[in-house]
């Protein structure tokens, strides 16, 4: 009698740590090895370090420190992103400011996420980047997404922004199938990815993000004029 086939394993995400703290470093490692669907695969505790580093690991998720010493968190994002394009990038940091969370999205950070936050939010983090969405604080969308700022286009494929640009015209799911040749079906999914990726579910948050980064012809209507 033959055994069942037993269905695959998930493979586990690949996590690389970039922090100057060994206690911090020893702590997030710990935590996330323990939850059995990540390990972690390097670390690094300045920014040589973690470019040598990573040439050498097959790392699916970076966790940057963005405070190291002697070196500029955006500018570390942005040469890690030129390195190695395909990887993940999570700005670990104590700053809750705003102007943080929008400087590291425009140097290509996919998710931003607080020291003192519940370590669980970093694993949620975590799973959600390596899916290919995003993972910012709430309540900052729209100042991420302001004119100027790329930081989600680059997880968009060719066809979701294709999509993205029909919706942003007023098409239905059922229109922008018909115009593209797919189905219905393949349609909606592709705007369900859409929302996830960008953190964004009503069409008017869709359009004004199609219209920000020149993905449709449309333009966002004139300021009422002030009293």
């Amino acid at each position: 009698m033959k055994r069942p086939l037993m269905g695959k394993k998930a493979p586990k995400i690949r996590v690389f740590l970039v922090d100057d703290h060994p206690a911090v470093r020893e702590g997030v490692r710990t935590f996330l090895t323990a939850q059995g669907s990540i390990t972690v695969v390097g670390e690094a505790a300045n920014d040589k370090q973690a470019l040598r580093g990573l040439k050498k690991t097959a790392a699916d998720v970076v966790i940057l420190d963005i405070n190291l010493p002697g070196v500029d968190g955006g500018e570390l994002a942005r040469r890690l992103r030129v390195m190695a394009p395909a990887v993940k990038l999570i700005a670990f940091s104590i700053h809750a400011g705003q102007e943080y969370v929008v400087r590291m999205a425009r140097c290509g950070a996919h998710g931003y996420v607080m020291k003192d936050a519940p370590t669980a939010m970093l694993v949620e983090a975590i799973g959600l980047v390596h899916a290919g969405g995003l993972s910012f604080p709430p309540g900052m969308t729209d100042a991420i997404l302001a004119p100027g700022s790329k930081p989600a286009a680059s997880v968009l494929t060719a066809r979701e922004r294709e999509v993205l640009a029909l919706l942003a015209e007023g098409l239905a799911n059922k229109e922008v199938a018909r115009k593209l040749g797919i189905s219905v079906r393949t349609a909606e999914t592709h705007r369900e990815h859409l929302s996830r990726k960008l953190g964004i579910a009503p069409i008017a948050g869709l359009t004004k993000y199609a219209i920000q980064h020149g993905l449709t012809t449309l333009t966002l209507p004139a300021a009422p004029p002030e009293d």
